[in-house]
Order: structure tokens, then sequence, then C-alpha cells
């Protein structure tokens, strides 16, 4: 165990990709997360492909660094058991529909009678009120009502989720933000009572897209699709390279352009009184994203990456997973590493981000199969019998 969670003990009884990777990211900070799953099945997530021998890979990294057991909350026996666990925690994560653990007897109040100082993580696509609050959600939804999939896509063409379930990513990093913050207080202050966080992913979605409510609101302004260009810098876009690669530029400032300017020997470029500052660059956007296209479209891309290089410009080669594995940054700050794992030996998934350097984070496994920590929580923890184990497993509570 290391990392500047160390000790925070979290309990994960969320299913699917937001809510859970707000536990993933504690765990990889150091915290000792366990995850509660349906007795079963488990969670959705197991049902994912990409799979290799019949074992879901997804999985593997969603949920790495925890610690598994299966508890129905719906039973009774399975509620007498959870009341016995919830002391050890600090943290819980949930996702259901607002108002379900309070139908299951477990109101926030209750909660905080076991563990007053409790940090309750609530993650849910609207929110706990409003009129959308009973609506399901998934990554798709928040990207969609977030704002996201509007802006994203060519000008003439359809709006364009991306590739991944991106909303739920997002969703899932602002729960741990929000954990954090919570914390602090409590760190700061030993009489501070437990924190309930409303997270509606559908809004973190729309709080990383900064402009688009204040142009809206003294412009207004309505962003839409503008493809691979970009609105407050140019040139900036993508280009394809003579053999059939894509790079992307950006640079905004003076000094950058220039430098773009002499990457692509065109140096009369940098005091065109049409190209003076970012804002008449932006105008001339169009103009000027066809003459660097042109370059781009006559030298492969080596060739390209090394005159910027040289020119200290600004652009970058646009990647699929076998060139960032290749990389030589990559491989230099190890952004993919080796985690051991049940099925398969070691497994590649993405580091731990941020790095730490005094209290360095790591990680420890890949995710496991459900229920396979059962005996240790229910018999190291709370001394379940062998007897007892047998028979909550035979009655589907465990």
């Amino acid at each position: 165990m290391a990392g500047p969670l160390q000790g925070l003990q979290v309990l994960d009884i969320a299913t699917i990709i937001a809510a859970p990777f707000a536990a993933t990211l504690l765990a990889d900070y150091g915290a000792d997360v366990l995850k509660i799953e349906m007795p079963g099945q488990g969670d959705g997530v197991r049902t994912f492909p990409p799979f290799k021998d019949g074992k879901p890979l997804w999985w593997k990294t969603a949920n790495r660094n925890k610690s598994f057991a299966t508890l129905d909350l719906r039973t009774p026996d399975g509620l007498a058991l959870f009341k016995r666990l919830l002391p050890r925690f600090d943290v819980l994560i949930e996702n259901f529909r607002p108002g379900t653990l309070d139908r299951w007897g477990l109101p926030k109040e209750v909660l905080w009678s076991i563990q007053p100082r409790l940090v309750i993580l609530r993650a849910t696509a609207f929110g706990q009120d409003g009129p959308y609050r009973d609506r399901p959600g998934f990554a798709r939804i928040f990207e969609a009502m977030g704002g996201l999939t509007y802006i994203t896509g060519e000008a003439d063409g359809e709006p364009t989720h991306p590739g991944y379930p991106i909303g739920d990513a997002i969703g899932g990093a602002f729960g741990a933000l929000g954990v954090l913050a919570a914390l602090w207080k409590r760190a700061v202050d030993p009489e501070a009572p437990g924190e309930e966080i409303d997270l509606a992913l559908t809004e973190a979605v729309f709080r990383l897209l900064d402009v688009l409510p204040v142009e809206h609101d003294q412009l207004g302004f309505s962003r839409s699709r503008i493809g691979n260009a970009n609105g407050y810098s140019a040139p900036a876009a993508v280009y394809r390279t003579r053999d059939g690669r894509w790079v992307t530029l950006a640079g905004s400032t003076n000094a950058l352009y220039a430098a773009n300017c002499r990457a692509i020997d065109r140096p009369d470029l940098i005091d065109d009184e049409r190209f003076a500052d970012n804002a008449s660059r932006v105008t001339h956007a169009t103009e000027l994203n066809a003459i660097f296209a042109a370059w781009c479209a006559s030298h492969d891309l080596e060739y390209v990456l090394a005159r910027f290089t040289a020119a200290k410009g600004t652009i970058a080669p646009i990647y699929a997973i076998d060139q960032i594995a290749a990389d030589p940054q990559a491989k230099a700050r190890e952004m993919i590493t080796r985690v051991p794992d049940r099925d398969f030996g070691s497994v590649a998934m993405s580091n731990v981000v941020p790095r730490f350097s005094n209290d360095p984070a790591t990680l420890r496994h890949a995710a496991g199969d459900v229920g396979q920590d059962n005996r240790e929580v229910y018999q190291g923890w709370l001394g379940l019998s062998d007897e007892e184990m047998e028979e909550l497993a035979r009655r589907k509570v465990i």
C-alpha cells in the first residue's frame, strides 16, 4: 500500500462506470476500497466487451486496486451486515436513483447515526432534485444534455459522441474531487459532521464547457460544430500528411505562431498584418489552415514532426494506442504499466495520474472476481462462521 490516501476507507456500492471510477481514482491514490456487488453476476461492466478467454478486460482496469465482496442490501440480513460494515468506512459511493437507499432502510440519517463523519457521494444523471431526478442516465445522456455532443463534429454534419464514454470519466473525476474536498473539511475540523455530495453527471460534463454560458449570456451566441478547427486560436486544425498520417496544430500566442510559420518555411506570414494577433488570425482561420494543410500534405509525417521540433512549434501526431505504447515519452514516463492479474498473470493499463513525489501511488492489482474477498470481509472483519457464510450464500444474501 502506498499513496497519499493510504488509510482512507472507501465503500463502493455503485455500478457501471462513472461513480465506480471515482472510487477507482481514490484507490489509485492509496485508499482501501471495498466494492460490493450483487450476488451472482455482479456489476454490469463485467458484461462489457472486450473479452479474452471469456474474461472482461475493461472490468480489470475500471475497478483496479479494489477488494470485492457481494451483498444484497435489499434483504434484511444483507441490510444488517451492511450496517455492521459501515463503521469501518470514511466514504460511501453510490449511484442508485434518488431515494433508493432510503427505501432500503438506509437514509442519510441512518447512515450518519452509524458513522457520523461519513462522506456520502451520490452520483446520478441529473441530481437529487429537479424534474429529471428520477430519469436514468448513461454517458451519452450526460454528453448530449451537457452540451458536449452538440459542439462536436463537422460543421455540416451530425452531432458526434466521442468513441469512448467520456461523460462517465468526467463525472467520476468530479466525484473523486468532491470527496477529497469533503475530506479536507473533516481533516481540519474534528467536529465536522458527515457530508452528502450531490453529483449530477450531466452537470459535470457541462462544467467542463466553461465558455458556453457566458458567451450565450453576453453575446447571445450558441456555439455549434466547427469540425477540427478551433474557435479561439488559428491556425489550428487537423492536417493529413503525404504518407496518410494525421497531425494536429495549436498555438495561440504570437511567439508560437511565429515558430509554426518558421517550421513551414513561411516567415512572411509572421509580419503579415492580417495575422498580427490571435484575434486577427481567428478571423482569417480558413486561409491560414489551408496554408498549413497544403504544406503538411506535401511532406511525410516524420519530416513534418522534425521541422516543427526544430522550430519549437506546436504540432503533434494523432496517436492510436499502438503509437502511444511505442512513444519514447510515454515509455520514459511509464504512461502504460503492467499490473498483476489473477487470470492473465499481468495486464497493461494506464498509470496513476498525477504523480506524487514524496508519497508515490502505485497500481497494486487489476480488478478481481465477484465476491473473491467475501471470506476476508465477513469472516475476518465480522467474525461470521463457515456455517453462517454457507447459509447466507445459499439464500443469495452474499
